[in-house]
């Protein structure tokens, strides 16, 4: 798992606390991925990632394709990699006599990499279907569908009661596992994508 700050420094901020682990040990965590015959993992996920696929990539350094497949099955990998429980690594076949793949922090580490690398930009669908579709509530689901209709091509608004965007991303979840930046990150990129934010409608 992630390296943590030391308790005197985390104890002087709100912020998250965890270290980036080295890339040279991500890589090895992905090869570790490739000696399962059974990827138990894919069961485990709620949101049935390929976690296999982009393990073996990152193994290869092909992080670039690593994120390419994370975005095909998760929209928001920056949410997940932080705050999902990780049933994949409960059930990682390896976990039976050896430590679980940290799968988790593969994931982050992927779109992390890809934030600072310029990698993620927005992609706004080429083709509008002209049909509009409100979204009620801008929690992780609402988000989500939002994200998906608007890669179809619909006109999308989402609307919330509140006048923060993000639900329980950022109403729910502290920011030492959570950061505010990470959801208005991308809340910032489905905006350039085309979605449409209404707040204070309930």
């Amino acid at each position: 798992d992630f390296e943590k700050q030391p308790i005197k420094e985390r104890l002087k901020h709100w912020g998250e606390f965890y270290k980036e682990m080295p890339e040279e040990e991500l890589m090895a965590q992905g090869a570790r991925c490739m000696d399962c015959g059974v990827p138990f993992c894919q069961e485990g996920c709620p949101i049935n990632n390929i976690i296999p696929d982009w393990n073996d990539l990152v193994h290869r350094n092909q992080w670039k394709d690593a994120l390419e497949r994370l975005h095909k099955t998760n929209n928001f990998p920056e949410f997940t990699g932080r705050v999902c429980p990780a049933p994949c690594e409960n059930a990682c076949v390896l976990g039976i006599t050896d430590p679980a793949v940290t799968i988790k922090n593969i994931e982050v580490s992927i779109i992390e990499r890809a934030y600072k690398e310029g990698w993620v930009k927005p992609q706004p669908p080429k083709v509008r279907l002209g049909k509009t579709v409100a979204v009620i509530g801008s929690g992780p689901s609402g988000l989500a569908c939002a994200d998906q209709l608007n890669k179809q091509g619909y006109h999308v608004t989402v609307y919330e009661k509140s006048e923060v965007l993000g639900g329980l991303l950022s109403l729910g979840i502290p920011d030492f596992k959570l950061e505010k930046g990470v959801v208005e990150r991308r809340l910032k990129r489905m905006a350039q994508e085309g979605v449409k934010f209404k707040t204070k409608v309930n």
